[in-house]
């Protein structure tokens, strides 16, 4: 008992150390990491069961492709309207964001919640799991990530496409 008492002062001393009185979710982070890992695990376990075999490399369109669908997942999932129930448990509505997007505050309740409604309101963060996701679908099922990318970033580009409309409309109405 007296190894686990000494883990929570020395945690205890870090925390104090690197936030001072700020009150960072470092053991938050730290279960997050931890998922992160275990989240690339069973997918290489995936990719061993199913025969998957790495690439050599993947093609600049593979790259371009997976980096703008990575970018359209993790801006719905970080700051759509839509999926704001998602994020409804980790963060608090705090105003409209422009296009169909949201600001939301993470509130500090307990380490584990505030670094979950970090990630689940954070596009950035987000691209991390987005992106491993689309990489190992790119390897194990590379049809349907093919296709799920695609559509991705075809809204993507419909976005701007919508968003360069409403700029030319504006500018020519003075």
């Amino acid at each position: 008992m007296n190894a686990v008492k000494d883990i929570e002062a020395k945690a205890k001393r870090v925390q104090r150390g690197y936030a001072g009185e700020a009150d960072r979710p470092l053991a938050g982070y730290l279960g997050a990491m931890g998922a992160y890992g275990v989240f690339v695990g069973a997918l290489t376990a995936l990719g061993r069961a199913a025969g998957a075999r790495l690439p050599r490399r993947f093609s600049a369109g593979d790259t371009v492709l997976l980096g703008t669908a990575t970018f359209k997942a993790s801006r719905v999932l970080a700051k759509a309207a839509i999926t704001s129930p998602l994020r409804a448990p980790f963060t608090k509505y705090e105003e409209p964001a422009g296009e169909d997007e949201l600001n939301e505050s993470v509130p500090a309740r307990g380490h584990a919640a505030h670094a979950v409604g970090e990630l689940v309101s954070c596009p950035f963060c987000l691209d991390v799991w987005i992106g491993t996701g689309l990489a190992a679908g790119l390897v194990v099922a590379p049809r349907p990530t093919r296709l799920a990318a695609t559509v991705l970033t075809a809204v993507g580009l419909a976005d701007v496409l919508h968003l360069l409309y409403d700029a030319g409309k504006k500018l020519a109405s003075g």
